[in-house]
Order: C-alpha cells, then sequence, then structure tokens
C-alpha cells in the first residue's frame, strides 16, 4: 500500500509554521507497514489544492491530508476535495449534529461560522474530532481512499489514531499481509559508518528493507518487513536483526527500539542494582534523562550538580590535592567524583562526568569536547576520558551524558569498555 502525506495552508508552505504533522503521520505509517512515498505541501489555493488531490489520487492508495478543515475563509480543504471528485458540497447531519454538541457540552452558543465546517462533499464519511470543532472526512477520489484531518497537531493525532489507523489496519488485514519494523539502538558509529558495515544487508535478506534514522547521537538500524506468512515474516526478522547486531558488535546498545536511558534502566532492575550521579559538566542532563523514565525511582538513588570544585570537594570528598594537581577535569577526579556519589547514596554504582563543553574554557591538553567520566563500585573505581569535536555546547553535553550512560551499559552487560 502506498501512501502520500499532504500539508495544507500558508503558514507551512511559508516555512512560518513548522510541520510536525507529517513527520508524526508518516511514523505511524510506517509502523503498520505502509509505505509512504512522498509529502506534499500546498498553500491556501483552491485551484492549487484541487490538482494537487487529483494528481495524488492517481498514483497513491492512500493519502493523509492536513489543515484547512477551519471556518475561515481560507479554510479551502472541503471545496478542493468536493472539485477535485466532482462533487457538491452538502450539509452533513452527523458533522453538524457533533459540532452543535460541541459547543453545547460547554455551554457555548453555536458560532454561525462553524457550521460551515459541516458541508462536507457528497457521500464523504464524517470523522469525529473529540478534542476540537473541525469534523474531518473521508472520501474516495479516483480509487485513492483520503482522510482529512484538522491541522491542529493534538487534534489531528488522536484523531489518527481514532479514525484513520483502525480503517488502514483493517485494509491491511483484507489483503492478508503482515508487516514487521525493528529497531536497532546504536552509539559509537556515524551513520556512515554503519551504512558501509551493513552493506551486505540487501544481499543476504533480499526480502527486507533497510533503512537508517539519526537522532544525535544515536543511530537507528531500521528493518522494514512484509509477507503474507507470518511465521516467515518472523524468522526472517529474527535471523536479520541477530545479523546486524553480530556485524555492529558493542556498539548496539538496543534490539527493540528503546533508547539508551530505558535500557540501562532496564538492565539495573534485571540485575535489582542501583545508580548514583555526580554532574559537573552536563549539569543534570543525565539526571534528567534517566529519571524521565517510568519506574526509574527502582533504581536511582541521588544525583548531586557538582560544578564548582568547592562542591566537588566538600560534598562528594574529592581531595583538593587531586584538584590542585590535576584540575577539575580529570580521570583521577571523575574517580573520586564518582566514588563520593556512590558513597554518599549506598548505590551499586556512581558515575561521574566532568569536561568541557564549550564554547571556551578549552586548552591544548583540555581541549573543547574533552570529557572526563568515572564509573565507581564495590570493588573498583575507573576514569575514562574521551575527546570529541562539536564545537557546540548542547552537543557536547549531550554526547558526554550518553557515553556515561554507555559507560554503565557496558558494565551491565559485561561488554569491553570502548578505548579513548
Amino acid at each position: 500500500m502506498k501512501a502520500e502525506i499532504i500539508s495544507t495552508g500558508e503558514e507551512i508552505r511559508s516555512g512560518a509554521v513548522v510541520d510536525s504533522n507529517s513527520a508524526h503521520i508518516a511514523r505511524r505509517l510506517t509502523d503498520i507497514g505502509v509505505q509512504v512515498e512522498r509529502h506534499c505541501c500546498v498553500g491556501d489555493d483552491l485551484e492549487a489544492m484541487s490538482a494537487l488531490f487529483d494528481e495524488v489520487s492517481q498514483r497513491a492508495d492512500v493519502a493523509i491530508v492536513t489543515g484547512g478543515l477551519g471556518p475561515t475563509e481560507d479554510d479551502l480543504t472541503a471545496d478542493a476535495a468536493a472539485r477535485s471528485a466532482g462533487l457538491e458540497r452538502v450539509l452533513n447531519k452527523n458533522a453538524l449534529v457533533y459540532i452543535e454538541q460541541f459547543f453545547e457540552s460547554r455551554n457555548l452558543p453555536v458560532n454561525p461560522l462553524s457550521r460551515k465546517q459541516a458541508y462536507l462533499p457528497e457521500d464523504a464519511e464524517c470523522l469525529m474530532n473529540p478534542v476540537g470543532t473541525a469534523p474531518g472526512f473521508s472520501m474516495a477520489i479516483r480509487g485513492c481512499r483520503f482522510y482529512f484531518l484538522p491541522g491542529v497537531p493534538y487534534e489531528m493525532q488522536r484523531m489518527m489514531e481514532d479514525s484513520v489507523m483502525p480503517g488502514l489496519q483493517q485494509i491491511l488485514a483484507n489483503h492478508q499481509m503482515f508487516h514487521r519494523i525493528a529497531t536497532i539502538g546504536t552509539f559509537g558509529y556515524t551513520e556512515s559508518r554503519v551504512s558501509e558495515k551493513l552493506a551486505a544487508f540487501s544481499q543476504r535478506f533480499p526480502e527486507l528493507r533497510l533503512g537508517f534514522r539519526a537522532t544525535f547521537p544515536v543511530i537507528e538500524v531500521k528493518l522494514y518487513g512484509q509477507s503474507p506468512d507470518k511465521s516467515c515474516l518472523e524468522t526472517m526478522m529474527g535471523h536479520a536483526t541477530k545479523w546486524v547486531a553480530q556485524i555492529i558488535g558493542d556498539k548496539v546498545f538496543s534490539l527493540d527500539g528503546r533508547p539508551m536511558e530505558m535500557e540501562v534502566g532496564r538492565l539495573l532492575i534485571d540485575r535489582n542494582e542501583t545508580v548514583s550521579l555526580a554532574e559537573s559538566c552536563t549539569g543534570g542532563l543525565l539526571a534528567s534523562m534517566l529519571t524521565d523514565v517510568p519506574g526509574s525511582s527502582n533504581y536511582f538513588l541521588f544525583s548531586g550538580v557538582t560544578y564548582s570544585n568547592s562542591a566537588k570537594v566538600n560534598v562528594l570528598g574529592v581531595s583538593t590535592s587531586t584538584i590542585d594537581e590535576y584540575g577539575a577535569v580529570h580521570e583521577e577526579t571523575a574517580k573520586q567524583m564518582a566514588a563520593g556519589a556512590r558513597r554518599l547514596s549506598g548505590s551499586t554504582y556512581g558515575l561521574a562526568t566532568s569536561g568541557i563543553a564549550g564554547p571556551g574554557g578549552g586548552t591544548p591538553d583540555k581541549p573543547v569536547g574533552t570529557v572526563c567520566i568515572g564509573l565507581a563500585t564495590a570493588h573498583w573505581t575507573r576514569g575514562f576520558r574521551f575527546q570529541f569535536t562539536f564545537g557546540n555546547r548542547a552537543m557536547n553535553k549531550q554526547i558526554f551524558a550518553f557515553m556515561a550512560l554507555d559507560l554503565l551499559r557496558r558494565q551491565l552487560q559485561g561488554a569491553p569498555f570502548p578505548l579513548p
């Protein structure tokens, strides 16, 4: 099944508003195995919209359209859809009842302009909008099934789940085709390096499609499969996932799409272990990542943002002689920070970061992008130093935090630590 996504509106066309709707729709369609062929954008122009709907109807099986369903003069989507299909707009009783009930439930008079939203193309199916005034609708144009949704993101997302996804899944079920997507999280290689290492994928697994998604600093490997034989598809996906994991090796941190912080949390829970943090350069980012995961109170005990040297000494117990001899950004300092966090909380592990995020503060020996990470256990404490080349402060803080989590992940999985 081939799909296209159409965004309407001058604010989208001009770039005044970022089109987050198309990204969400594409992800959800891909999740169920619908192949998104194109993203299109058109302004509030009746002729242009009608022509685009006509064009898309001749090459796609499904089209999702957002925007232009409101009550104002520039809301032209229903008019354009009717014109493209050669139909008239008529009063849709279901849409009118919904609009009236929406206002009545809020003790508000019905806005006369809102009644315009009840006029839909003939034979269109009204799609209820439980969180807004604009109902959507669905109709066929030359064999292509169109779904018209509001442009307000939370309204669109609700209607996508309530009305669009069930319909598409029923269509897919009638075709007796099973779809699967596997997401493998990697950290430590560039996208080009991951692609290079997996160059033989298509030859080994011609029935599957390979894709990549870069979300700094993670590279996700995406495997897409479809087959009328569910058992065969599961077997193929299992073999392909295992092969990718073997090729990428210990740079793989998740085989099921879990983000790094969630995978670390899962490993800690599985081992009935806990962690505490001492952060300097990451400024609480590491703690925020870990505690964004529901249930993190089961393994997260303590965090201290010890930004100043005095805090490192007075709170964590870092030796003043260490600071004097090595400075705040050093493996020995990071080790003592990690040990201090562990000692204060009684956690299984202590994890610490100290570095130079930039853009200033670097030296020839410790340039911007330098991070020292400490990891403490009951039996040993180790310090690591890494150098990254990003000049951007936010990117450096993010990769510093990921690097720290990755070291803990490797400890939990028994994987080798990376070389500096």
